[in-house]
C-alpha cells in the first residue's frame, strides 16, 4: 500500500490498516523510526487505563452525594 504526503506533511492511513487495527477518529498513534523505517504504534485509549478502578455494585447514592458535597464544601472553608 502506498500513500502520499500532502503539503501539510499529512498522509492517510489506508482503510484496510484502519480496519485491521480498529483505528477510529481521534485515536493516537506514536511514531518511531526503527532501522530507518517509520513505525506507527496505536496507543491505548486513555480511559482504558482506568478499567476496573471504579467501585461498582450495591451502594447508597444518597450517602455518596452527601459525602461528595461535604468534601466539596470543605475546599471552600
Amino acid at each position: 500500500m502506498r500513500t502520499i504526503i500532502t503539503s501539510k506533511y499529512q498522509t492517510t492511513i489506508p482503510k484496510a490498516i484502519r480496519e485491521r487495527l480498529r483505528l477510529s477518529i481521534n485515536d493516537t498513534i506514536e511514531w518511531k523510526v526503527q532501522n530507518g523505517k517509520i513505525v506507527g504504534v496505536p496507543m491505548q485509549k486513555k480511559f482504558l487505563k482506568y478499567k476496573n478502578t471504579i467501585k461498582t455494585g450495591v451502594g447508597n447514592i444518597e450517602d455518596d452525594i452527601r459525602s461528595a458535597r461535604k468534601r466539596r464544601a470543605q475546599r471552600y472553608l
